[in-house]
């Protein structure tokens, strides 16, 4: 009986790591540029004596979607998709050089270019720095162009360039905080093909009706997982009582 235990208990615990990354790509179904979690299950041959032929299954997050979420319109001058393939580079918190799709930009009291999550957009030769403008203006190459304030629109200056690059998709890897770094620790380069859509955003790329309904499913088999660890205990109780008996 303990063999039924411990693989029906081994059940239930992965498929609770598959809700868990289930409903973590349910959750982000809003958030601007999100790439769904993908996860599998594996077939893992018990260690010990006994057969060989006892396993039990193990899940694990396999990577992420690379498919692209619609391009929604929303005429802000700030907002921005990237269309097609390619990320928009920012600076995480830790200093380093991450990678995102969310395009809600925003300029903060500083005058820094940041992303709705605050981190600083890069450029060129690090964070875009935006003088205080009349109106601001994002080209399809990532150039970020004002008009300073107090000026007319004939001396509009660009004042940045978006860092945008193209890499594989095995060359970056989600990080603890959401952002995308490459794989290598390096810094990638700047990739001219790469081209921005203004007053536009990427929406997730998450499948709702089938997040939902794989979360129904692994729900389901849950419970089958714990029938199956308490048919377990009866058994275990009457065999008990039998030998009692005798």
């Amino acid at each position: 009986m303990d063999r039924l235990v411990y693989v029906a208990m081994s059940g239930a615990k992965e498929i609770l790591r598959a809700q868990a990354a289930n409903n973590h790509n349910l959750a982000n179904a809003n958030t601007n540029g999100f790439r769904a979690d993908l996860s599998a299950f594996q077939t893992k041959s018990v260690v010990g004596p006994g057969l060989s032929s006892r396993a039990y299954a193990t899940n694990d997050v396999t990577g992420w979607d690379s498919s692209s979420g619609s391009l929604d319109a929303t005429g802000r001058d700030l907002d921005v998709a990237i269309k097609g393939p390619g990320w928009m580079a920012v600076q995480a918190s830790d200093g380093t050089e991450a990678y995102t799709r969310s395009g809600d930009l925003r300029v903060d009291t500083n005058g820094t270019l940041m992303t709705a999550n605050g981190n600083p957009v890069l450029g060129d030769s690090g964070p875009i720095t935006v003088p205080p403008y009349t109106s601001i203006n994002i080209g399809t190459d990532g150039s970020v162009s004002v008009v300073p304030r107090g000026q007319t629109p004939m001396t509009m200056s660009t004042v940045g360039r978006i860092k945008l690059v193209n890499p594989a998709n095995d060359q970056v890897a989600r990080g603890n905080d959401g952002l995308f770094r490459s794989t290598t620790g390096a810094e990638l380069d700047p990739d001219a093909t790469v081209h921005l859509v203004s007053g536009t955003l990427e929406s997730s790329n998450v499948n709702i009706a089938e997040t939902m309904a794989n979360m129904i499913e692994l729900a389901r088999s849950y419970e089958v997982q714990v029938k199956a660890m308490k048919t377990a205990e009866d058994t275990a109780a009457s065999s008990s009582k039998l030998l009692q008996s005798s």
